[in-house]
């Protein structure tokens, strides 16, 4: 009785200890896909907000080596990336997002409607002139997150 007790503890440690190896192979191998996010934003008062979100999302996965992230924006948000009237904090994350390769992309429906050009928003920020949410659906279709605030 006492050898069938320690031979049925040695095949189970011996089980055990391979599944461990190869639970431990397959995360070696299969390394994570990259995330890729895109923030919707169209309200004036959610500026902040989400361009706060934005930066906690990279700092939650380490950096923008780990999140490919696009914003959108349109509607009355867009008259926050004015250049004339833009505030310092705003223009300040805006360049840092460009320089970390997120895509800022201004509704040209929106842009005509408020009767700004390109060269009138803060720079980074590209226009897409089939329109904001259609370069939500098309991100969409690429495999991006849909994320509103």
């Amino acid at each position: 009785m006492h050898r069938r007790s320690i031979l049925w503890g040695a095949v189970s440690a011996f089980g055990a200890a391979f599944a461990a190896s190869r639970a431990g192979a397959a995360t070696d191998a299969a390394p994570a896909a990259k995330l890729k996010v895109v923030y919707h934003l169209n309200d004036l008062d959610k500026v902040s907000f989400v361009l706060g979100n934005i930066q906690n999302h990279f700092d939650g996965v380490g950096g923008p080596d780990h999140v490919t992230i696009a914003l959108v924006i349109h509607g009355q948000a867009l008259r926050s990336f004015h250049l004339s009237a833009a505030n310092p904090d705003i223009a300040r994350r805006v360049a840092q997002f460009s320089r970390a390769g997120v895509e800022l992309a201004a509704c040209g429906n929106t842009m005509k409607s408020q009767k700004v050009e390109l060269k009138d928003l803060l720079p980074g920020l590209v226009g897409v002139e089939q329109g904001g949410v259609v370069r939500i659906a098309e991100l969409q279709s690429q495999g991006y997150l849909y994320l509103r605030p």
